[in-house]
């Protein structure tokens, strides 16, 4: 019986050797640099995004192509943990989150207007005149009152005026095929729960001593716990 016990006190030594306190003085200044790289990881996607933006505002389809496949490919070998809000409600995802290249949307439907409105002048007589002209007074007069530019409310407003002619099928058409949707240029890249980058190796290490602190406690209570077991027989 003795024998038993100082094997069990043995097997408590060995386990025990280093401290589990030691274990968790080395966790606990892992975790803040694991937030701080992940939080270098965050900052690293918002700046690419941001050149998105800026390409979106005053660059060329190849330059707004360019900046979204290198935060493509940044967001996809990161950890990049961000926070979002959708009607009101705020949630963390992983990745960037949507986004839109709003100035891309509204460079092509303005072209894609001044085509419409060619093609209707050219359409011959209709019961309706100029639908075009007819639609372009009632927007604008609201571009005037809320202080519009040629920006989204104005192709939506363009939009439903000139749908208000239904028996037109150039007008079916044109707002069909033309006038391209604004879901075609929403973006949202996501990212992996874990990468092999410095955040995921820090979170591994991370993983790594909790789960061995764990797995000491478990056997610290099942050895104690057989340790008192043995003292009362």
């Amino acid at each position: 019986m003795g024998g038993q016990r100082n094997k069990i006190k043995q097997a408590l030594k060995s386990i025990f050797r280093v401290r589990t306190w030691k274990l968790i003085l080395i966790l606990i200044p892992l975790m803040f640099l694991t937030a701080t790289l992940l939080r270098f990881d965050h900052i690293g996607m918002v700046e690419l995004r941001d050149a998105v933006i800026q390409a979106d505002k005053d660059g060329s389809d190849e330059e707004i192509l360019s900046a979204l496949m290198g935060l493509k490919e940044y967001t996809f070998s990161h950890i990049v943990i961000n926070l979002i809000e959708e009607n009101g409600v705020e949630r963390v995802v992983f990745g960037t989150g949507p986004f839109y290249l709003e100035q891309q949307y509204i460079r092509k439907a303005k072209s894609a207007l001044a085509e419409a409105e060619a093609a209707l002048e050219n359409a011959g007589e209709n019961p309706h005149g100029n639908v075009y002209k007819k639609a372009a007074e009632v927007c604008d007069e609201l571009a005037r009152r809320y202080g519009w530019g040629f920006n989204r409310q104005y192709i939506e407003c363009m939009s439903r005026e000139l749908a208000k002619f239904p028996e037109m099928e150039e007008i079916e058409d044109f707002q069909r095929a033309m006038i391209p949707p604004t879901v075609l240029y929403r973006r949202d890249f996501a990212s992996p729960i874990w990468a092999f980058s410095w955040s995921g190796l820090a979170i591994l290490a991370c993983i790594i001593l909790i789960v061995v602190i764990l797995i000491r406690f478990v056997i610290w209570c099942v050895l104690r716990i057989a340790l008192i077991l043995l003292k009362k027989r």
